[in-house]
């Protein structure tokens, strides 16, 4: 049983700046985000009914380690199920430049992740399918935005420990494409669910810290609208390494010198026709001669093994010829 140990890591410096400044770049060209009025969170709700939504929502929380081509682990971001059958959501920074991940789940399950669904980098989202028969999982929901100042709930991993605990918060600013969540958010939190009072998704945490953004229900309904029945997942890294292969060298002979009549055998009328199949390795070394039909004569099939072990092939995966040989006198 394999045994993977991985640590969650906030984003680098570099990648804060640049998803700073695409956020700026998005604000120009979209409707300004409306801001929650002070005083308008909702009420809290009973410690109880928030252990139960926890309770409820947490088993479908996951952690996804991903790999690059060398088998290093890349980085490791909380995702959660949105479908029985093994279909996920986390962020795609998660699985930038990734060949292979796992999801792990809160009961210490590990399952392969088969490959990459649907992604947008300009999202920040990714849909992707783990190999697993059945897995609790959340609801989208289909009711559109949910406006500034609605109370949410943030539900991480159960393998962030404490930070992965539920925390009640509002919404804080909304627009078509983007929420801003109130108050600070843990760096594990990135890819979480945000949820509301029924456990329906309502958005997905994208940046986390001092100021919490998230990509809302409707564009992640966007993404998933991409997945057909049919769509089969693959990771892009791997896809495209294989449709890039190799050309494979033609085999063809350098050396293949004719068998010689055997002395002491050149008798009027001997004669004798063979065939011999020739098993190359990659060298070009011939490694086995197989006698598909004799000569007729011991004298003669012994005189052209012998020749035919000294043929050469170029380099190559290996391969085999058969070779018909004749020896007849005059």
């Amino acid at each position: 049983m394999a045994v993977f140990v991985s640590a969650v890591h906030a984003r680098n410096s570099t990648t804060e700046l640049l998803g700073q400044s695409l956020l700026a770049q998005q604000s120009q060209s979209m409707p300004p985000i409306t801001t929650a009025l002070p005083g308008a969170e909702t009420g809290r709700r009973p410690s109880s009914d928030l252990a139960k939504l926890e309770s409820r929502v947490q088993p479908s929380v996951i952690w996804v380690t991903v790999f690059d081509p060398k088998g290093n682990l890349l980085r490791t971001e909380t995702g959660f199920f949105i479908s029985p059958d093994g279909n996920l959501v986390t962020t795609a920074y998660a699985i930038e430049g990734a060949v292979n991940a796992v999801a792990k789940t809160g009961d210490g399950g590990i399952y392969n992740v088969i490959g990459v669904l649907a992604a947008s980098k300009a999202l920040d989202l990714a849909v992707l399918k783990a190999d697993v028969k059945r897995v609790p999982f959340l609801e989208v929901n289909k009711n559109g935005n949910v406006p500034a100042g609605a109370g949410v709930t943030v539900v991480g991993s159960a393998l962030a420990g404490s930070e992965g605990s539920a925390r009640e918060t509002t919404i804080a600013g909304e627009a078509s494409d983007r929420l801003e969540i109130a108050g600070a958010t843990p760096a594990s939190s990135v890819g979480a669910p945000i949820v509301n009072d029924n456990g329906e998704v309502i958005g997905v945490v994208t940046s986390a810290g001092e100021k919490t953004t998230a990509r809302p229900a409707a564009a992640l309904d966007s993404l998933l609208s991409r997945v057909a029945a049919d769509t089969e997942a693959r990771w892009p890294e791997a896809a495209e390494a294989r449709a890039t292969p190799r050309p494979t060298p033609r085999p063809r002979l350098v050396y293949a010198p004719a068998p010689a009549f055997p002395p002491g055998a050149a008798l009027p009328g001997q004669s004798g026709t063979g065939r011999f199949r020739l098993t190359f390795d990659p060298q070009g070394n011939v490694t086995n001669i197989q006698v598909i039909r004799s000569t007729g004569n011991p004298v003669f099939d012994e005189s052209a093994i012998k020749t035919l072990r000294q043929w050469k092939s170029a380099p190559s995966q290996g391969w085999q010829a058969t070779v018909p040989v004749m020896f007849q006198t005059r």
